[in-house]
């Protein structure tokens, strides 16, 4: 079994280099309280066995400045792959993206419109604020994955740009915080499952989407990821442990999310746990 995180963070303990200046004017509880820079990074994905990560920009340590993940990144270019943030309402998001990606060598970008614990304003209207329209094409076009931290009532706006742009290559965050509630039938997971018709989007499964899950009334985990697998398909589902924004070891993250699919068949369950992660990061060292 070879591994391939896709959601981790890193935070300097340098904060000259790197001042804190968090999106929304707070700083993350997790960045306070047991921050890790990305040496120890690469030594919990040792301890757990993890051949690849991605790193995942901190935001609400950062905001959009992304030169400690980029250092990161440059450090480790045989482990990481890099996911940056830029403000997509911004004149100048095209360049700035242009820079991290083609200069400094992120992989992909993310976009926080709805969140779960901090207070991080939503840009504009949503996804579909037209302001979004030159970020959605260039994407688009080099096919650069989109980490999106949404909840599902925010699907009508993202069936909007993937209408647009059904090229996209989109990786839900927290698995888009599908709506469980209504009892065994679940019947609000059809929400989230409207997205599946678009082939380029993808849940991650990650220690907050299974914990909010389990803090639903009477809600089976197993058998909503169940439900979404069968919606989306086991190619189109991967696994991000949080590191250290959820409390834990790396090797503790892991286990638990691995635990919480082993009814997936063994070549499904390679798939989620790396393969497919490799495969929309295009990291072939990865394979080899």
């Amino acid at each position: 079994m070879q591994y391939f995180d896709t959601h981790t963070h890193a935070i300097s303990s340098d904060s000259v280099a790197y001042p804190p200046k968090p999106l929304g004017g707070t700083r993350s509880e997790w960045s306070r309280i047991r921050p890790v820079d990305v040496d120890g990074l690469i030594r919990n994905l040792d301890d757990a066995g993890i051949e690849r990560a991605a790193l995942v920009h901190a935001s609400t340590m950062y905001g959009f400045d992304n030169r400690y993940a980029a250092d990161a990144l440059a450090k480790h270019p045989d482990r990481l792959v890099g996911v940056c943030a830029v403000d997509f309402l911004s004149d100048s998001a095209v360049p700035d993206l242009r820079h991290w990606i083609e200069e400094r060598g992120f992989s992909g970008v993310r976009i926080r419109v709805s969140d779960g614990t901090t207070k991080v304003p939503t840009p504009g209207s949503g996804l579909s604020d037209e302001r979004m329209r030159a970020v959605w094409d260039y994407v688009e076009s080099r096919g650069v994955p989109v980490c999106v931290q949404m909840h599902s009532k925010d699907t009508g706006k993202l069936l909007q740009v993937l209408a647009a742009h059904p090229g996209l290559t989109v990786l839900l965050d927290h698995a888009g915080r599908p709506d469980a509630s209504g009892g065994p039938s679940y019947p609000r997971l059809g929400e989230l499952g409207q997205l599946a018709r678009f082939t380029g989007v993808h849940l991650k499964i990650t220690p907050p989407a299974l914990r909010r899950l389990g803090n639903e009334e009477g809600v089976d985990v197993s058998e909503v990821l169940r439900r979404l697998a069968g919606v989306f398909g086991a190619d189109h589902l991967m696994w991000g442990s949080n590191f250290p924004a959820s409390e834990g070891t790396l090797q503790e993250l892991r286990d638990t999310i691995e635990s919480r699919l082993s009814w997936l068949a063994p070549d499904e369950l390679a798939a989620v746990l790396g393969g497919n992660a490799a495969r929309v990061y295009s990291a072939p060292v990865f394979n080899q």
